[in-house]
């Protein structure tokens, strides 16, 4: 966590000196929205568009409520396609179909754990409208999932989840560069459902009415031979150190769920989509007879140097069975194409 962000997260008064940009990212962000957003579908986008994001920097989970919700509308008998800007890979052409062959150097760490926990067709592009033609073009779906993109104002969306940190909710309150906001709270207002990752830990007239995200640990998962523990109990030897490496907008919550296990947690933190290669472990020191712990999202970033003590850690998402049926309702009614005859 850089020192700017550690200052927002504590509400350092100094900020403050800070408002006034705030105040012109603000507006700024405002007319772009309001000058940028398309209000109608373009003539080739037949299919509803949902995209699930954020009003502010760092992680609030967004991807695994986007991984969630892209199977439980497969389960619904929906075929979805999934667009992303690919943060964090550098690929030589766009737009990039994410696959098993995929390169996490190409893709993103984001868009090819989503390509494979879902199975369906991923098309990463920085330009989304590009992407969407091509998840178009190429692919049989009848519904498409927008992998943030909130404020990617020129590509038409139907449904918009905004995800908040229940942890961290929304800082010291201020936009950029003053605090974490690319939008100010206000944006909620305007959004189709909110999504609350955890239980706040204050009650906000913003939040009255989200929807509750739960993330569960469930196994353990050796990065070299597949094998599985569960999170429960004391799944490595008593004595044992756990070495929690991440390169996530908040690894504290991750930092949490290993707490719950009766080891001492040695953690490691790095930029968020760091991509790891095997000289960030032995310039840590990382000892290779205990247990290192990432979660799956790093873990992708891993795979080619990972060493019999690698696991990731492996979560289960329970999502409101209210907020499944509104957003299934929603996107059955919504008249550009009649899905599931």
């Amino acid at each position: 966590m850089s020192f700017l962000e550690r200052a927002w997260h504590k509400k350092a008064g100094w900020l403050i000196l800070l408002w006034p940009l705030s105040l012109l990212f603000q507006l700024l962000s405002r007319f772009r929205r309001l000058s940028q957003q398309a209000s109608r579908p373009p003539e080739y986008l037949k299919l509803p568009v949902i995209v699930v994001g954020n009003i502010s920097l760092g992680g609030t989970g967004k991807t695994p409520l986007l991984i969630s919700l892209a199977n439980q509308l497969q389960q619904q008998g929906f075929k979805p396609g999934i667009i992303s800007r690919g943060y964090g890979g550098n690929a030589a052409a766009y737009p990039l179909l994410v696959d098993a062959y995929c390169d996490v150097l190409e893709s993103g760490d984001e868009a090819l754990l989503i390509a494979e926990k879902t199975g369906c067709p991923v098309y990463v592009d920085p330009n989304r409208n590009a992407a969407l033609q091509a998840l178009i073009k190429s692919a049989d779906v009848d519904v498409v999932l927008s992998d943030d993109g909130l404020q990617h104002y020129k590509l038409y969306r139907d449904i918009e989840i905004v995800v908040v940190d229940g942890q961290r909710l929304f800082s010291n309150g201020f936009c950029l560069p003053a605090g974490p906001l690319r939008e100010s709270v206000g944006r909620l207002k305007n959004v189709d459902e909110v999504v609350l990752n955890g239980p706040a830990s204050e009650e906000l007239a913003e939040l009255r009415g989200a929807s509750i995200m739960q993330l569960e640990p469930r196994f353990l998962v050796n990065l070299v031979s597949g094998e599985k523990r569960p999170f429960t109990g004391a799944p490595f030897n008593m004595g044992n150190k756990l070495q929690a490496v991440s390169a996530l907008g908040n690894p504290q919550r991750f930092y949490d769920l290993l707490e719950r296990l009766p080891y001492q947690v040695d953690t490691f933190s790095f930029p968020d989509h760091h991509v790891f290669s095997a000289a960030d472990f032995e310039q840590l020191g990382i000892d290779d007879h205990q247990p290192v712990v990432m979660t799956e999202k790093d873990a992708v970033k891993c795979r080619q140097f990972a060493k019999p003590n690698f696991w990731y850690l492996s979560v289960d998402v329970t999502l409101e069975s209210k907020f499944i049926e509104r957003i299934v309702n929603r996107v059955r009614g919504l008249p550009r194409i009649k899905i599931l005859d």
